[in-house]
């Protein structure tokens, strides 16, 4: 599944042809870089693989003032067959990548748990930072926003809070996962 392939190609479909620097700016309108795993300036190379495999195509070749050549794409037949996919794709793959906090974890030093707390509690503060701005601009954008983007919008707060939730009971269960770790390598602080 490609997110910068559906969203280039989707982008196409449902507002018509565009040039690279209209796609850019979209992608930033909609702080795309936040919510899919691609940012805005990954667009231009995108639309050189999709235009060598047929699946867009230059349809002119625009010029604005002082501003430099710009080929508008608009999607192909093909184009529009592969976006039926990745819709498809999109919507019945579940994607939960492994958080690169669970092996460190497991694989603490155990010389320095005692300092687990601090850099959970920091993780927190964080993850409870990113939940606020996420929250504080959902109103400043919401008029932009369709009823789907809406709850894509809330589908990250609810994996935000989620962390913070899960984060928060680890922070609970330290002092005995500590005494654990701890009493398992022979390793007592007395």
């Amino acid at each position: 599944m490609s997110s910068i392939r559906l969203f280039i190609l989707g982008s196409l479909s449902e507002r018509g042809a565009m040039h690279g620097h209209g796609l850019r700016l979209l992608a930033e309108e909609e702080h795309i870089d936040q919510w899919a795993d691609f940012g805005a300036g990954a667009v231009y190379g995108a639309i050189k693989r999709l235009s060598a495999e047929g699946l867009i195509e230059e349809l002119r070749v625009e010029r604005e003032g002082n501003y430099p050549e710009r080929s508008v794409y608009g999607i192909t037949a093909a184009g529009e067959s592969v976006l039926d996919q990745l819709r498809t794709d999109g919507l019945d793959t579940i994607v939960l990548r492994p958080d690169p906090v669970d092996l460190a974890l497991t694989r603490l030093d155990r010389d320095r748990l005692d300092l687990v707390p601090e850099i959970i509690h920091a993780r927190i503060a964080e993850l409870r930072h990113r939940h606020e701005s996420w929250t504080a601009r959902v109103p400043e954008i919401e008029q932009y926003l369709s009823l789907m983007e809406k709850q894509v919008m809330r589908h990250r707060l609810f994996r935000l809070q989620g962390e913070i939730d899960w984060h928060e009971e680890l922070l609970g269960a330290l002092p005995e996962i500590i005494a654990d770790e701890k009493s398992r390598t022979g390793n007592h602080d007395d």
